[in-house]
């Protein structure tokens, strides 16, 4: 199951746009009904789960966190995904492309890390390939 949750009120998010992205990651990796959770938050919430968990105490664009674990009930919990709708507004600006497409770019982001990507393992020309095959999809 894909939950996607929007805790913030300043922009407008087509919240089902990224369920059907997720959905197509799903399907590309062929991962068997997983769940997984996109939440688009503030700043500040953000920044607190930063300096819990990473111990950063700065807001950030997006965080991962991998569960990857079956649980008692069956169902196999891949994890969950923050996006800070501030961080991207910015950053799509920085871009000069729209806010839905930097989302996009940062939910296939966290959504790797979810698999296990790396930053320093190269993970970025995964990123790559992916957003194109997302786009050809379209």
């Amino acid at each position: 199951m894909v939950e996607i949750l929007n805790r913030q009120k300043k922009s407008r998010i087509d919240l089902g746009r990224f369920e059907r992205l997720l959905k197509r990651l799903i399907r590309h990796y062929g991962l068997n009904r997983p769940e997984v959770a996109l939440s688009f938050v503030e700043d500040a919430e953000i920044r607190a789960l930063n300096r819990r968990f990473r111990k950063k105490d700065k807001p950030t664009d997006v965080l991962s966190f991998p569960l990857n674990e079956r649980a008692a009930d069956g169902r196999f919990y891949l994890g969950d995904i923050v996006i800070s709708v501030p961080r991207a507004e910015e950053q799509a600006a920085r871009l000069s492309h729209g806010l839905e497409l930097e989302l996009e770019v940062l939910t296939i982001h966290g959504f790797l890390h979810l698999l296990g990507y790396r930053h320093d393992a190269g993970h970025e020309g995964e990123e790559a390939k992916i957003r194109r095959l997302m786009l050809e999809a379209k």
